[in-house]
């Protein structure tokens, strides 16, 4: 994935940027059950918007496509655990765990589902989980360039798995070090770091296994939007890579009756930065669908 050419220090800069900064009236922390998580609250109207980012990005990175969205409903963006203002949690960091609690926090807070998840890369992956055991807290559903799966489970592309490989062991080294240093913002960075690194070992893991078990996610609006520009960092196979990606991509929207795949030949693997029109419009279409199917209009229930 893209993900892969975040540096050490990179990720570093990501938790130094998000933390210590004063929250607003739309920002909180909710706990979810023995540690806190942040969500950035903006908007109004149903269904709500809740986005997932990739890793390493917490909220902030999805802030503009948040205000985007919010000028036509509310939209929920949050930090992972150990990511920015929210606090560490439990390990490992897969998939499965990180849809559980954000079901948790969406309703702890008593923010009102069904709702419309977007995900982005392995955002992409824990909203796929999220849609498949919490069915009924689900209206609709964009994926916004998930990692291919047969990838993810070793079926193809065997020769890039020592990249990935290679990328977790970074995020692991960097993390013990930060925590045997004892200085408080190294072990603020410790946390972050040992979470990445444990949602990229995930990956290829538990999250990869429980998401290619769903055989579909029932007749929900659903909207795969995949990025068209090769990554670089794969070397002589990008180039099919990409290919390949796309295509399991396509493969992935046929899984609700309602499915749509939306190609974005010149974006990178970062879609809601390259091209926030196209992804704004792809959510929005979501939005207008469910809007009506449930009779509602603008966030008011006609009935």
């Amino acid at each position: 994935m893209a993900e892969w050419r975040l540096g050490i220090v990179l990720a570093a800069c990501c938790i130094a940027s998000s933390c210590g900064r004063g929250g607003g009236s739309g920002e909180r922390l909710v706990d979810v059950g023995g540690h806190r998580l942040f969500l950035r609250d903006l908007g109004k109207g149903t269904p709500v918007v809740v986005i997932d980012a990739g890793i390493g990005d917490g909220g902030d990175k999805v802030r503009p496509l948040q205000e985007r969205l919010a000028g036509a409903t509310r939209v929920i963006a949050y930090d992972r655990a150990g990511y920015g203002r929210s606090e560490p949690g439990p390990l490992p960091r897969d998939a499965g765990r990180e849809a559980s609690e954000l079901r948790a926090l969406l309703e702890r807070d008593g923010i009102p589902g069904p709702f419309v998840v977007v995900g982005h890369s392995l955002g992409g992956l824990n909203a796929q989980l999220f849609a498949a055991r919490f069915p009924g807290d689900v209206a609709g559903l964009v994926l916004l360039d998930p990692p291919p799966l047969s990838f993810l489970r070793g079926r193809e592309f065997r020769e890039l798995a020592a990249l990935a490989a290679r990328m977790t062991g970074e995020w692991q080294g960097a993390a013990d070090a930060a925590q045997r240093s004892g200085e408080p913002e190294d072990r603020a960075r410790a946390a972050f770091l040992a979470a990445i690194a444990s949602e990229h070992r995930e990956m290829f893991a538990a999250s990869a296994q429980a998401a290619d078990a769903i055989v579909g996610f029932g007749d929900i609006p659903l909207v795969v939007v995949a990025a068209g520009r090769e990554n670089p960092a794969f070397g002589p196979a990008a180039g099919d890579y990409q290919r390949h990606w796309i295509e399991q991509n396509r493969l992935l929207a046929a899984k609700s009756p309602q499915g749509r795949f939306v190609l974005v030949p010149d974006s990178s693997h970062y879609l809601y930065l390259d091209a926030p029109g196209a992804v704004e419009e792809a959510v929005l279409s979501v939005v207008r669908r469910v809007r009506e199917g449930r009779g509602v209009v603008g966030g008011t229930r006609i009935e």
